[in-house]
């Protein structure tokens, strides 16, 4: 059993929790995941690992509200537990892997929308730490549903925080206010982008324009998170990939977004997910449950 030690609001529906998993906390990284469970009766449901601590044996993880287990989640309490918690899984940020002075030559932005602040503040305190400085970029619709702002201050080298509504920091997009960076003469060497694929998507055209090298994470399509249903499937550089055990970081110049959006929309029905196994064949993955369980 995972106790929740520590529980905040963060904003309408979405929700923080430190998580006592002291063999997680020990072993992650950036960029990895993990997959909760409340009960034996509860939905799996992957979650980006937000911050950890290693030395209380703490996990930090941000969920928002969008069905049934994560309804059940919003209900949990200080001293209540999670059935399971899983991890870490999925492959480390490729920026632990770097070298640290290669590194620090670089001028490296990252853009978070929504929720996927989340998974971007823990790298970025890892770069912070390793004395690698970098910008962000991180916006919501509006004021109301920014999380993580005082916390990302305390490790970006600078923070530009915009909302679509103007409501708060710059009016606009996350793309809309890259393009006024490097217009107002900033450039950049890397670029990271997580948050709705949409939003990926919009991102990647630009620093592709901009010729800025940038790293995706597809954590939005992953369903079960083991490489067992295949929900998580998309194209990239012409290769078939499972966002959950290849990823869920991938080079956002070569993602097929559009593919990945539309499938992730048939994937939701029965008839959905024949049409998938007819249509992708050998390659198409049954492990969900619904295809008969071939592999």
């Amino acid at each position: 059993m995972y106790p929740i030690v520590k529980k905040e609001k963060l904003a309408d529906k979405i929700f923080l929790m430190d998580v006592k998993a002291p063999r997680v906390a020990k072993s992650c990284e950036p960029g990895q995941f993990v997959i909760v469970k409340i009960d034996e009766e509860g939905e799996r449901i992957p979650l980006t690992i937000c911050d950890y601590d290693r030395e209380a044996g703490t996990v930090t993880i941000v969920f928002q509200t969008v069905g049934a287990s994560t309804e059940r989640m919003q209900y949990l309490e200080i001293g209540d537990f999670f059935g399971d918690f899983v991890g870490p899984l999925g492959c480390a940020s490729e920026l632990v892997g770097a070298d640290i002075e290669e590194l620090k030559k670089k001028k490296i932005v990252f853009i978070a929308g929504g929720v996927g602040t989340a998974p971007v503040y823990p790298q970025v305190k890892w770069l912070h730490e390793h004395g690698v400085p970098c910008d962000v970029i991180m916006g919501s619709k509006t004021k109301d549903l920014l999380i993580l702002v005082d916390e990302m201050k305390k490790v970006a080298a600078n923070l530009y925080v915009t909302t679509d509504d103007g409501s708060y920091g710059f009016h606009g997009m996350g793309t809309n206010q890259l393009q006024a960076l490097v217009d107002a003469g900033k450039s950049y060497d890397h670029c990271v982008a997580i948050g709705p694929m949409i939003m990926m998507k919009f991102v990647c055209l630009l620093t592709k324009e901009l010729h800025i090298p940038t790293i995706v994470s597809m954590n939005p399509i992953m369903v079960d998170g083991t490489g067992m249903c295949g929900a998580c499937r998309l194209t990239v550089g012409g290769e078939v990939k499972f966002a959950c055990v290849d990823g869920p970081e991938f080079d956002g110049h070569l993602v097929d977004f559009d593919q990945a959006m539309k499938r992730q929309q048939i994937y939701k029905t029965e008839e959905g997910r024949a049409m998938l196994k007819l249509q992708e064949g050998d390659t198409h993955h049954g492990g969900c449950g619904h295809c008969e369980g071939e592999n």
